[in-house]
């Protein structure tokens, strides 16, 4: 028979009032004001937070208003937390003068922090091809290395989805275009640069990719002797140079010289060898317009002789 007055575990008032309801919304994640101090950038952020006009009007809205989206983050083992997103609205509270911001802490291993940190950017409308190129780069090994599943099947296509194809269909670009960005990675920083700057256009890029990080630096150097920047068809036969070992200098500078066909197709005649035949008070305006005019009557000319 138990003994009177035995240790009994009662439930306490509030677990046995407590609804399910109640239970889900206790173990929601909050949101909490944090110091910007204590928030860091992501490990590898491959999105760069620039103080454009966009930072500018965001700066605004934050004074005027606040951050009105909470950021994401995950508590660092040093202390502190990293910031998975909400990098532009961090700069731009901190270029408003705030001290804290709205976050939500969310428990996240590498892989998971990874995938949100990319698919919360690549919502923007404007991603330059290095922001992109890194970007689907850090998502597809986190896919990987995650383990998560790659035998889904496509109702659309009907064939089995493979990483770069998940990367692909959530960013809205097919598996090739995955793939041909993530090759812009292995472009050395300057020729990346001139890519972003759109100086170097995306498709000649993806072949230029595969020359040796010595053949890119070599390449910068045919660009500067030649004044020119690679046509896809160029590219392409650098790319196979590259491939049979013949990239060397020499012949990276004779094929950078040669004319494009756009170049054959057009005309130029350097503004030095037009002014000497014009006054100096002639603007360009009235120039071309000079021009023109005896250019038609050259032509009046011409058709007059021929009818003879």
């Amino acid at each position: 028979m138990p003994k009177k007055g035995g240790n009994i575990s009662l439930s306490s008032y509030d677990d046995i009032f407590q609804t399910d309801q109640s239970r889900e919304e206790a173990q929601q994640e909050r949101v909490q004001e944090i110091k910007l101090s204590d928030l860091h950038p992501f490990k590898g952020h491959p999105f760069k937070v620039v103080d454009d006009e966009a930072m500018q009007k965001t700066v605004e809205s934050i004074a005027q208003f606040g951050v009105m989206t909470p950021a994401i983050a995950r508590p660092r083992p040093e202390g502190g937390y990293e910031l998975i997103a909400g990098h532009r609205r961090h700069h731009a509270s901190e270029l408003a003068g705030k001290e804290t911001m709205p976050v939500i802490v969310r428990d996240m291993d590498d892989d998971a922090a990874t995938i949100l940190m990319v698919d919360s950017n690549l919502q923007r409308e404007t991603l330059l091809p290095s922001e992109r190129a890194f970007a689907y780069k850090m998502k597809l090994e986190a896919i990987k290395h995650q383990g998560q599943r790659t035998d889904l099947t496509s109702s659309q296509v009907g064939m089995k989805l493979q990483a770069m194809d998940i990367v692909g269909q959530e960013a809205g670009d097919s598996r090739n275009q995955v793939h041909r960005y993530i090759r812009l990675t292995e472009l050395i920083p300057e020729l990346l640069d001139m890519v972003d700057e759109k100086k170097i256009a995306f498709n000649p890029a993806v072949e230029i990719s595969y020359l040796k990080p010595n053949e890119q630096q070599d390449f910068l150097e045919a660009m500067d002797y030649a004044q020119s920047t690679p046509s896809l068809s160029q590219a392409q036969r650098l790319k196979k140079f590259s491939q049979e070992g013949k990239c060397s200098l020499d012949a990276m500078c004779a094929i950078m010289s040669e004319e494009k066909k756009g170049e054959l197709d057009r005309v130029t005649i350097k503004h030095d060898v037009l002014r000497k035949y014009f006054p100096k008070s002639y603007t360009p305006k009235q120039m071309e317009d000079t021009i023109i005019k005896l250019l038609e009557q050259w032509q009046r000319k011409r058709e007059k002789s021929m009818e003879r």
